[in-house]
């Protein structure tokens, strides 16, 4: 075990992996591209579980096309659908990174997944990807038919910078009057980029993502806006009612530990339904290892299972 990962005890199999996994570097436009390319060629090496189909689409855009692509678990006849953003701290990662975690999603809730390839920073900061998810997330309730989902049963989530865009998009469509979200799922998202709650300080060096790389990617992001904004931290916003029910999930050592549950009842609070589900031993994306620790592999069941039950649609396996 490396020694940035020797004052956390994580689960066991995870803790191998973490010694053969470097942490995710700083963040910067000199480094960026390096960053993309070994990021690129690890999710190359991860399963990717087969689906019944999978169609990739190119749906209109606030500033362009925006890439889907979209994976079902069976027929496409009015599935329920979760709309997808992807995590990398708005700035790596893309639609080939998550196909594992997607097909995973599609196959053990019954939902059909839409992956969203929106634009990244440092070439566009905010608010570009939290424009992007939202027009596509809007494109596919209004257009569902057409792909064949249900325009009432339709989800946002996502993973780290994702789960931020996720949530983001639910507080847009409530601001805005857009569509009806039936629920989010978030995984270890990033929700405050100013948090100097406890797992922030406690957390600032575990493996996978430390407090530093977290900071430069929220930088990247930010583009100099003012990160009290609530459509890029969240737990900004001054009012949380209204929104679609939802679950997070967060890890024990992830930076971003204290914001989930202050979100969740901050939800709670004001008339919401958000769960949280914090797995002990757990770093900051660790839903991506649920082929290979079983730990990992419950905590998507569990999540699955909300997005299930939400959406009303049995699990096709």
């Amino acid at each position: 075990m490396n020694a940035r990962s020797q004052q956390f005890v994580l689960i066991p199999e995870l803790a191998a992996i973490m010694a053969a996994v470097p942490p995710l570097p700083v963040v910067t436009p000199q480094s960026v591209a390096a960053v993309r390319r070994r990021v690129d060629e690890a999710a190359a090496r991860q399963p990717r579980p087969e689906v019944h189909s999978v169609a990739d689409r190119v749906l209109p855009g606030p500033a362009g096309d925006i890439p889907v692509r979209i994976y079902y678990p069976g027929p496409a006849e009015r599935l329920p659908v979760l709309v997808f953003a992807h995590g990398g701290g708005w700035s790596i990662c893309g639609i080939e990174t998550h196909e594992g975690i997607c097909r995973e999603i599609a196959n053990r809730s019954g939902c059909a997944v839409v992956s969203v390839e929106y634009r990244l920073a440092p070439e566009h900061v905010f608010p570009a990807a939290a424009e992007d998810f939202y027009a596509a997330a809007c494109w596919v309730a209004e257009h569902a038919e057409e792909i064949g989902v249900d325009p009432a049963r339709v989800a946002v989530g996502g993973d780290s910078a994702g789960g931020n865009l996720a949530a983001v998009a639910a507080l847009m469509t409530r601001d805005r009057g857009g569509p009806r979200f039936a629920f989010q799922l978030l995984a270890y998202p990033a929700l405050d980029a100013l948090s100097e709650r406890p797992s922030a300080l406690a957390n600032a060096h575990a493996p996978m993502l430390d407090r530093e790389t977290s900071q430069s990617m929220w930088s990247a992001y930010g583009g100099g806006a003012d990160f009290t904004q609530p459509y890029l931290s969240p737990l900004y916003a001054p009012e949380l009612a209204g929104l679609a029910p939802g679950l997070i999930v967060t890890a024990q050592y992830d930076t971003g530990r204290d914001d989930a549950h202050a979100y969740a009842e901050r939800v709670s609070g004001a008339g919401g339904a958000m769960e949280v589900l914090e797995v002990e031993g757990a770093v900051h994306g660790f839903l991506s290892w649920f082929a290979q620790v079983p730990a990992c592999s419950h905590a998507l069941d569990h999540a699955c299972d909300a997005l299930r039950t939400a959406l009303g649609h049995p699990a096709v396996r």
